[in-house]
């Protein structure tokens, strides 16, 4: 049976503080998030005007937020919205409470079908994603893919927070493609960012931001399937981490092959 001894994972915090969400501000460092989040604007600037009926799927990571602060303070006509998976660690909802505050918004949020989620634990079991990479696949299908589905429905395009330098699986990401499995456009605004730039604009804005980020967490998904990373980790290490890193991704940012 695979993975079973990880079914007992918890989110207890390391007393250690992530140096990463905490870079030294120098002038270099500070002009280069400058000119990037210049970039960032005239790119959705650009979008919002092409494409009206545009939506930003927004999971509360750091890249997230960097793109929410810039989309509230500018007024973009991007429409933000989440998925809530009924799995996300306590932190994650503490974040989504203090950006309705901050930016004085209320989040769209979508939601699994609980008739297919109480169908899948009741015959698979409430961890059943441990076991083996197809029963991952379809809690991630159920509780992500799905819903993700219906917020893209009528869209023209959407945007993400993904970053080139997170993973294997997202090398070479483009800042703009047609995303083929959904079949409207995508925007990654964020693509050529380093987690130095992000955590240097969230610093310098004062953006609210996930603090499981602190105690070295720098992806969150699913509270089950997340752990924090060792110092020279890839960042997404911590994600499905029992897993192959070429090929670990949850459905939503998967390209169609022929």
């Amino acid at each position: 049976m695979l993975f079973r001894s990880f079914g007992d994972v918890s989110m207890i915090r390391s007393a250690a503080k992530n140096p990463a969400t905490s870079p030294e501000l120098t002038d270099a460092l500070k002009a280069s998030v400058t000119t990037k989040r210049a970039q960032v604007l005239s790119l959705l600037k650009e979008a919002e005007t092409t494409f009206p009926a545009i939506t930003f799927a927004n999971s509360f990571g750091a890249e997230d937020m960097v793109l929410t602060d810039i989309i509230m303070r500018e007024k973009l006509a991007i429409e933000i919205f989440s998925l809530d998976t009924g799995r996300l660690p306590a932190e994650t909802y503490t974040l989504m409470a203090e950006a309705e505050s901050t930016y004085n918004t209320k989040l769209k949020v979508y939601f699994p079908k609980h008739e297919v989620v109480e169908q899948y634990v009741q015959m698979k079991g409430i961890n059943a994603f441990y076991e083996s990479i197809d029963l991952r696949k379809a809690c991630c299908h159920m509780r992500k893919v799905e819903p993700l589905q219906r917020a893209l429905n009528g869209k023209q395009a959407w945007v993400t927070g993904m970053r080139a330098e997170q993973a294997t699986t997202r090398a070479n990401l483009p800042v703009q493609e047609f995303d083929e499995g959904n079949k409207l456009e995508k925007f990654n605004p964020l693509s050529d960012w380093t987690e130095q730039e992000v955590w240097a604009y969230i610093r310098l804005h004062e953006v609210p931001y996930n603090k499981l980020h602190d105690v070295f967490y720098p992806s969150i998904g699913c509270a089950p399937c997340t752990r924090a990373v060792a110092m020279g980790e890839d960042v997404r290490a911590g994600r499905w981490w029992w897993e192959d890193p070429t090929s670990k991704e949850c459905g939503l940012h998967v390209k169609k092959t022929k």
